[in-house]
């Protein structure tokens, strides 16, 4: 039984529909997707992110503010050419940072490959900071689930507190959602009591409405937090991006009740740039979500330039 009419993607998905069940599985996405308001298109959510930031930026780029942005911070290295050595000099940065400025929350996370995991764990001293790894055949999640799964829970066994994960995006290409977010179920199941963090990658995405639907797809299957990108070989983390991913987590928390969070990544350097993440935070999401357990921004050197502009 194949659809009459085009979807609410504007797709026609008859071809793809040959049995009744496909047909009832593309319904229930259709169905959720249906229960949040449009994406808009990149003119329309440019200018939404442009009247937030005019009316808005010049009042949270302050010292207090800034503040709290070193507390959302989850320290990353993801390099190829990583060390025990780097790692543990990464993290006895953030030991030594500990309690040198009261008013100044340390970071909320160090975020490694799965092989340094033990590292942080032994090296790290500084209380209330997680650790997190990525998983799942970071970057490109290419590779079969039960390599994922295995990987997700040995990153746990070994001492992660939080999973980053990328959407398999060739299954989001070829609307094989059924697939998709059975697999981000399974790594959440995987991460047992640890948190997950889909990783849309926005730039390869590209779209406001494809950002829209992986956004409503990683919610729907369990991810605590849905992030931006990988950092690796797709343009950042955008305003735009964002803007789109919190307007989504916004009506999901209307529908469900649940909170999820938002991770900024790729790109984010200046203390500036962070300001007007967390501008649009603040304005589509509200204060209730300006916290560590809502709001991270997975960073290299933006650490550097806010304790630069916060002197020591």
């Amino acid at each position: 039984m194949a659809h009459e009419h085009n979807c609410s993607c504007g797709h026609d998905h008859d071809h793809d529909h040959e049995h009744g069940h496909e047909n009832e599985q593309m319904d229930k996405y259709h169905e959720a997707f249906a229960k949040f308001d449009p994406a808009g298109t990149d003119e329309i959510v440019g200018k939404h992110v442009q009247s937030i930031l005019e009316h808005h930026e010049k009042e949270n780029f302050t010292p207090e503010v800034l503040k709290q942005i070193h507390g959302f911070i989850d320290l990353t290295s993801l390099t190829s050419i990583d060390t025990k050595e780097s790692i543990w000099k990464l993290v006895d940065r953030i030991n030594d940072f500990e309690g040198t400025r009261p008013d100044v929350p340390n970071v909320a996370a160090i975020c490694t490959y799965p092989l340094f995991v033990e590292t942080v764990k032994q090296a790290l001293t500084a209380q209330n900071v997680k650790i997190a790894s990525v998983a799942g055949g970071f970057p490109s999640s290419q590779t079969f689930m039960e390599v994922k799964i295995a990987e997700t829970a040995m990153a746990i066994m070994s001492g992660a507190d939080e999973i980053d994960v990328v959407m398999n995006l060739g299954y989001f290409m070829e609307e094989n959602y059924e697939d998709l977010t059975k697999e981000i179920q399974e790594l959440k199941e995987s991460c047992r009591e640890g948190k997950l963090k889909v990783i849309l990658e926005t730039g390869a995405l590209a779209t406001p409405e494809n950002i829209w639907k992986a956004s409503i797809l990683a919610l729907y299957s369990g991810a605590d937090f849905i992030k931006t990108s990988t950092g690796k070989g797709y343009p950042g983390a955008t305003l735009e991006a964002v803007y789109t991913m919190c307007k989504v987590i916004k009506k999901y928390h209307s529908i469900t009740g649940n909170q999820a969070g938002i991770k900024v990544s790729g790109g984010v350097r200046t203390a500036e740039e962070a300001v007007k993440y967390y501008t649009i935070v603040k304005e589509v999401l509200g204060n209730d979500w300006l916290n560590s357990n809502l709001f991270r921004i997975g960073a290299s050197s933006l650490i550097e330039d806010i304790e630069h502009r916060l002197g020591k």
